[in-house]
């Protein structure tokens, strides 16, 4: 018997069909003309929220309904469209209090209680129109209304720190480092200034950093219209600043002298007193071109759910956890290197926060583990992805999805990436992607009929953006896949990917080093 279909993937395809009812309205004054082509989008809103009202796509549903009954009421001056669109707000704000349309919807409340003299239906000129109608609806375009910077937020080890600039809405910035000045006792320091922006009344001023670089990083209102954040510098020896959307935040990483290499200078091979034989985690220290740590990421977390499962309950968060905790198992057991978890539980890390501690734990490889979504249930298979410009439809889409935007915003992901790329591990990350995508593909074959081989692709993922050693993400195969969805959440699947995965990173270690395990392939032996 076939289960049931996943709401939230159906609710999902019902809101893209409401959107684009929506957009063709938008597209045709004619169509706008008649009240039945509004009506009809209405009701297709409002059937994504009647099809799962606690699922994740009903606070959307209610909300453009309550936006389209608004901009009708905009035209028809009907006392009923501006009361079924402030039913609707209302609704949101009650039962949807964590939403992010919750702010939103009291914007249109508030408009929509004005007097008629001020409301929006009596704004005569079109760009009047826009520019408040956007006001209302929360428009992150909206030139007029001030970015809130909210916090700061910082990840540090001796020779790297990574700075988070969040602000609640996108603005403008721009940077400057300033030499040692001292002449007024100014310190070396790199500052940011954010435009048409204000300091949150709760947005830490200072946060002390105090390691081998930084001393500290320092918010302030410098004009009445922008804030300046301050980093006072020790010694560095470069830096790059780029932005991420959804929600927006700044992004400030500092590099120092490379030290990655230390262990390798300071360890040596010593054999166990016991056995006489040198230990596999030695020799992976010593000889695995300096594969000793290891980061595991499982994807999304916590309030981030990933992508919905064909399956009914079945989420992204909870298969790409179960496979990480086997992986990290699997790579101690086989490889004898040191496994770092970004998360060990049912928590929320922001993309950024994970490279970071890959950086900071000075990771030698770092491997972010996700499951693949379409709307075409039919789709199906096995890829590895590594950071690089997209080249293709299909891994822009990826990669939209998994940094939670849009396929607009990752063509501005593509212009940062310019300026990253040489400090990018772009040929080690590409050779990783392969001997492991190689490794999953030729492995569960072997175990399982009607694995696809989607190949190794490029893509801008945020979740890579300044990793400092080869990184790769996988799409271990489609949850939105009825038979993939179910071989995700069996164990026994989740084993074999596992041992595949490990069998890549094995491949990649004896191509960069072809003795790296001759010596622990004799102790075997021994």
């Amino acid at each position: 018997m076939q289960p049931d279909i996943s709401s939230a993937v159906m609710a999902r395809d019902k809101y893209i069909k409401a959107e684009t009812c929506y957009n063709n309205l938008c597209k045709s004054p004619e169509k706008q003309k008649y009240r039945h082509n509004w009506l009809n989008c209405i009701e297709k809103f409002q059937a994504v929220y009647k099809h799962d009202p606690s699922g994740p796509w009903a606070a959307a549903g209610l909300y453009m309904s309550g936006k389209l009954y608004q901009e009708l009421y905009e035209r028809s001056y009907k006392k009923s469209d501006k009361e079924e669109a402030l039913d609707l707000f209302e609704r949101i704000v009650k039962r949807f209090p964590k939403s992010r349309y919750k702010y939103n919807a009291g914007m249109a409340i508030r408009a929509l209680s004005m007097p008629r003299s001020q409301n929006i239906a009596s704004i005569k000129t079109e760009d009047e129109h826009k520019q408040i109608k956007e006001a209302v609806i929360g428009d992150s375009s909206n030139p007029e209304k001030p970015s809130i910077i909210t916090g700061l937020r910082f990840w540090s080890n001796p020779n790297y720190t990574r700075i988070v600039i969040d602000a609640d809405r996108e603005t403008s910035y721009v940077h400057e480092f300033l030499r040692k000045d001292p002449s007024i006792k100014k310190p070396q320091r790199l500052y940011v200034d954010l435009k048409t922006s204000i300091l949150g009344k709760n947005t830490e001023k200072r946060i002390p950093i105090n390691d081998n670089m930084l001393s500290d990083a320092r918010a302030g209102q410098h004009t009445s219209d922008s804030v300046r954040v301050v980093i006072d510098i020790k010694s560095f020896k470069t830096y790059k600043i780029f932005s991420l959307k959804n929600p927006f935040r700044i992004v400030i990483d500092v590099w120092g002298e490379d030290t990655n290499a230390k262990y390798k200078a300071d360890s040596k091979l010593v054999p166990s007193k016991q056995s006489g034989k040198i230990p596999t985690s030695a020799l992976a220290k010593q000889l695995a071109l300096g594969v000793n740590t290891i980061v595991i990421d499982p994807g999304h977390g916590g309030r981030d759910y990933g992508a919905p499962g064909y399956l009914r309950g079945v989420h992204e968060r909870n298969v790409t956890l179960n496979i990480g905790k086997k992986l990290a198992k699997t790579i101690r057991e086989t490889l004898g290197c040191k496994v770092i978890m970004t998360r060990n539980g049912n928590k929320y890390l922001t993309l950024e926060e994970r490279t970071a501690i890959a950086n900071t734990e000075n990771a030698d490889l770092f491997i972010s583990i996700h499951t693949n979504a379409a709307r075409d249930r039919r789709a199906c298979g096995i890829e590895t992805f590594f950071l690089n410009l997209a080249t293709d439809d299909d891994s822009i889409l990826v990669a939209a999805r998994e940094n939670a935007t849009s396929t607009k915003n990752i063509s501005d992901l593509q212009t940062i990436l310019n300026d990253l790329m040489q400090n990018a591990k772009i040929n080690e990350s590409s050779r990783l992607a392969y001997h492991v995508q190689t490794a999953m593909c030729e492995h569960m074959q072997k175990e399982y009929s009607q694995i696809k081989n989607k190949g190794v692709k490029q893509a801008p993922f945020y979740v890579l953006l300044g990793a400092q050693m080869p990184s790769i993400l996988i799409e271990t195969s489609f949850i939105s896949n009825y038979r993939e969805c179910k071989r995700l959440i069996d164990s026994k699947y989740q084993n074999h990917l596992c041992d595949a995965i490990v069998k890549g990173i094995k491949s990649y270690i004896k191509e960069t080093n072809p003795t790296a395990f001759l010596e622990t392939d004799t102790n075997k032996k021994g």
